[in-house]
């Protein structure tokens, strides 16, 4: 795997040139161009703040603390981070079957195409991020203390998930189609099984046994979205045993999903 980075790292031009050809054919004919990617999840926390936050109220609120009335901010906060992680998943899967004449024709690590999809992904939620601040400001829940290291973290752990899983998705797909299927509804599931639109409190306080629960939050993205959402909401800081949990689960994804990949590049490349 050391060899695969160094090669990697020395690709990083070529994943440089690949992100930023992806983001340009994404918007070149769009008239909005790169606002899309600010406008659909805007669109959609919207929708999820009218069903759960006007029609039916939301029981999200109280475990908000003082700051009860801010549940948008806790809301878009989450869309933003699943829409950096639902792209990546879902155009990783394909990112070799959809460039197969470019992959074998370049001479580069062919790693720089799944990670292109969730560097390129990236970059589109840092777009978002000032929208986030300003609705913080609104709502009166930007703080400049400790808990701005979240953001980081959360970051890092979420681009060590995602470039685990695209380098699994991408090599697998090749060989059996159904993957890209599969994600599909994978990917459906996951949203709801992941404290985006409620807290992670709900969980925990739900009705149900404890070891439902456990395994609720082995999903990596469990620890990463409460990091996300302590940017704003220091209560939701995850324990160090989930921090653990998050931390863990994502490297040996990567680890994995690295040694899969490495495993079967040359029958993918056959299958090219």
């Amino acid at each position: 795997m050391t060899s695969s980075v160094v090669t990697l790292w020395e690709n990083r031009n070529a994943l440089g040139l690949l992100i930023r050809r992806d983001l340009t054919v994404k918007y070149q004919q769009s008239f909005l161009g790169y606002l899309w990617s600010l406008i659909e999840p805007l669109g959609v926390a919207a929708i999820y703040w009218f069903v759960f936050g006007v029609l039916y109220g939301t029981a999200s609120d109280r475990h908000l603390g003082s700051a009860s009335d801010s549940y948008p901010l806790f809301l878009i906060t989450g869309i933003f981070a699943w829409s950096w992680a639902n792209a990546a998943m879902g155009e990783a899967t394909s990112a070799l079957t959809g460039q197969a004449r470019l992959i074998t024709t370049m001479k580069v690590a062919r790693q720089v195409f799944p990670i292109g999809r969730v560097l390129g992904r990236f970059a589109e939620f840092v777009a978002g991020l000032p929208i986030l601040v300003v609705l913080a400001v609104a709502f009166g829940q930007l703080h400049f203390d400790w808990q701005l290291l979240a953001l980081p973290l959360a970051v890092v752990l979420q681009t060590v998930f995602l470039t685990g899983l695209a380098l699994l998705l991408s090599s697998l797909n090749v060989l059996l189609r159904d993957v890209e299927r599969v994600m599909r509804l994978g990917l459906r599931v996951l949203f709801y099984a992941t404290p985006i639109i409620y807290p992670l409190a709900l969980v925990r306080s739900a009705n149900m046994p404890e070891w439902i629960k456990d395994a609720y939050e082995l999903n990596p993205l469990v620890g990463i979205m409460e990091l996300y959402h302590a940017i704003w909401y220091p209560q939701m800081f995850p324990s160090l045993t989930l921090l653990a949990v998050t931390a863990g689960a994502s490297v040996v994804l990567l680890v994995g999903g690295w040694f899969v990949f490495s495993r079967l590049e040359p029958a993918v490349l056959k299958e090219l």
